[in-house]
């Protein structure tokens, strides 16, 4: 199978931090590409760094970053990232996620709004548009963010900790919508540290310290110093 198609990112020899500080150690990994991807490990292992520097937003010190889609990656953050007291509605957070095509500050044209109301629709938020994104439920908020990453219209979603904190109802929501986008082409990468969530996935990468770990199941063994796995 041909690499570009068989594979939607490739990560070699990739090393990066904050200052002087490193998060990620020489990973070497690939993302299948047209599928589902659980990026696993505890908090502070270096997941939402991983997400960054897949996304482009971070630079690694060093190493490289191979991608093959063809639109720009979107990039889910936490619900938690976003200030409650952000002055803005629903129909607005989806809104953003047109930005990439159109400009901070271009209008948004009779076909971006179709897409906005197809992406609330989808995520079953429709009614909610008026409302204050600060005013949601945790469920609510994170379709708001899910529905504004879908609005970018990227062959590439990444999404960091998308069913954290949810009840069951609410997160069995969010990966059914996963599994749609999945059958439709799209490549998907979340992180979690849920055991149950990366089980669901096709393909999962283990985080530990900064590094790769053995295994493709939820609990992988660590890797030996100076291996990696993917």
């Amino acid at each position: 199978m041909n690499h570009r198609t068989s594979v939607a990112v490739a990560l070699h020899r990739v090393t990066a931090g904050y200052g002087p500080r490193t998060v990620l150690r020489e990973i070497d990994a690939s993302v299948p590409a047209r599928r589902v991807t659980a990026l696993v490990g505890p908090n502070g292992s270096g997941k939402s760094t991983l997400l960054g520097v897949v996304s482009g937003v971070h630079a690694p010190v060093s190493g490289t970053v191979e991608r093959f889609h063809r639109e720009r990656p979107a990039l889910v953050v936490q619900r938690s990232a976003v200030p409650d007291t952000l002055p803005v509605t629903v129909r607005e957070t989806v809104a953003m996620g047109r930005w990439a095509h159109r400009g901070l500050w271009r209008r948004l044209t009779a076909d971006d709004r179709a897409v906005v109301a197809t992406c609330m629709a989808r995520l079953d938020i429709a009614d909610l548009a008026d409302r204050p994104l600060g005013a949601l439920s945790g469920g609510q908020r994170q379709r708001a963010l899910l529905a504004q990453g879908l609005a970018q219209q990227s062959d590439l979603l990444l999404l960091d900790e998308p069913t954290t904190g949810l009840d069951t109802a609410a997160q069995r929501a969010i990966l059914d919508v996963l599994a749609d986008l999945r059958a439709e082409g799209v490549t998907v990468v979340f992180a979690t540290h849920d055991a149950e969530a990366a089980r669901w996935a096709d393909h999962r990468l283990h985080l530990r310290d900064g590094r790769l770990a053995i295994g493709t199941g939820p609990e992988p063994t660590a890797a030996p110093s100076g291996s990696t796995a993917g």
